[in-house]
């Protein structure tokens, strides 16, 4: 069972992102500030939620959540700034938008650029454990999933709808075919021969 609180003295915000291990499309990443009595019985890291449940959690965490906020930074900047500040953007951008100030962020993964004077927790696995953590990973992954199948409809020989811009084999041979696009991160190096595999 998650934890919904990693202390009880400040108001907590847990952030996660998803899309950084994609060959295209932005790094979405969400925060979110949940009351001291929330729970779903479904809630969990969103790679382990069936994508059904996801939308479904989405929706009882929007209306319930005392605040919530989804960041998003582009392929272009990606490239420019590298794919690991690019996420610490996304999670900062997400935090200017809370309507709610915290006091704590849980941040899933080991590391963080500092945002603003805010203390914060990097706790790895984080959105395996913490409700808050967990509710920002189911945030993050529908919106990011969203964006990508109107990406696909762009670009439909990419597959994007399925495969949400990871290096799948079928992602790959499209490539192989029809190059890339504008969507794609140009510094992950895609077109190289052997490629790293990157799947959710």
């Amino acid at each position: 069972m998650l934890k919904v609180r990693y202390q009880t003295e400040l108001i907590e915000a847990g952030c996660d992102e998803a899309g950084r291990g994609c060959y295209a499309g932005p790094v979405f990443a969400a925060a979110v500030i949940l009351p001291p009595d929330f729970y779903h019985p479904d809630l969990n890291d969103s790679k382990l939620v069936k994508p059904e449940t996801r939308q479904e959690l989405r929706a009882y965490i929007e209306q319930f959540a005392l605040a919530h906020a989804v960041g998003i930074v582009d392929e272009e900047t990606i490239d420019r700034i590298n794919i690991l500040k690019a996420s610490f953007l996304a999670m900062h951008r997400a935090l200017d938008r809370l309507v709610k100030k915290p006091e704590l962020l849980l941040i899933d993964g080991n590391r963080f650029t500092k945002y603003k004077r805010i203390r914060h927790q990097c706790i790895v696995k984080g959105d395996s454990l913490y409700a808050s953590i967990a509710a920002a990973s189911i945030l993050a992954k529908t919106y990011r999933d969203d964006h990508m199948r109107r990406l696909h409809e762009e670009f439909p020989h990419y597959s994007w709808h399925q495969n949400k811009g990871y290096g799948t084999a079928e992602h790959r041979r499209a490539i192989g075919i029809f190059g890339i696009c504008k969507y794609h991160r140009k510094s992950f190096n895609i077109l190289s021969p052997e490629p790293e595999l990157f799947e959710e």
